[in-house]
């Protein structure tokens, strides 16, 4: 399997009785907080990802134990004209993002022609590169699609999305992202400037909250106004 984290992603859990819980090691196509479920714990909320030694990504959850019906296993969705026989190469990427405000609102940026979501928006973020933390990510792809220079504060989520789609150059992918998406200010905003000249960004710009509705999101980001509303 392709990844950007070639030491995989372990998930770890942390109950408020002091209880530490190591689920193990994430599968390609699965989302953190399920496997967490399969042993009976309720993930309540991500508190860090960090890279450690030997390259691996843990990313760990505030826990409770799970009563009632576990988490069920969904088919995997396939792009429009992926027939039903069709196998993907699997590709698990890992991306960080962050929720950026400012006084002059929220940064956003938007998606060229290298996508297939070309003229949507959404959070500024990215790829990790090798070895790299996900907080050294967001730093630096804030940076180089907005020209701002952030200050994180705190994980807000871990996202998980697996389908099986045709990548900008025309490979089958069996495609499985994990964005860790942070809650980050910025004390002096400035002009937005593209430094990533050549990457996806074909716009970036501070958006009033107001004004959030009128754009339209990225489906990966079609909660947005939700994770606004709970990252005042």
């Amino acid at each position: 399997m392709r990844t950007n984290v070639p030491g995989g992603i372990r998930v770890l859990g942390s109950h408020r009785d002091g209880t530490r819980v190591d689920a193990g090691r994430l599968a390609h196509g699965e989302h953190p907080e399920a496997l967490l479920a399969r042993q009976g714990w309720l993930a309540e909320s991500a508190l860090a990802a960090d890279v450690v030694d030997g390259g691996a990504l843990e990313v760990s959850y505030r826990v409770s134990e799970l009563s009632g019906i576990r988490l069920k296993e969904e088919d995997v969705p396939r792009d429009p004209g992926v027939g039903p026989d069709e196998v993907g190469d699997p590709y698990q990427r890992v991306a960080a993002y962050a929720l950026v405000t400012s006084r002059h609102g929220l940064l956003l940026t938007q998606f060229n022609d290298q996508t297939h979501v070309a003229g949507d928006w959404g959070l500024p973020g990215g790829g990790l590169d090798d070895g790299e933390s996900p907080i050294e990510a967001v730093h630096r792809e804030v940076w180089e699609e907005t020209g701002q220079r952030i200050e994180v504060e705190s994980l807000l989520e871990v996202q998980s999305s697996h389908w099986i789609g045709r990548a900008p150059g025309g490979v089958l992918e069996d495609f499985h992202a994990v964005r860790i998406v942070y809650r980050a200010t910025c004390p002096e905003p400035r002009d937005v400037v593209i430094h990533d000249v050549g990457g996806t960004t074909a716009d970036a710009r501070w958006v009033s909250l107001d004004d959030l509705g009128d754009l339209r999101l990225s489906h990966s980001w079609h909660h947005l106004p939700d994770l606004v509303a709970a990252a005042p």
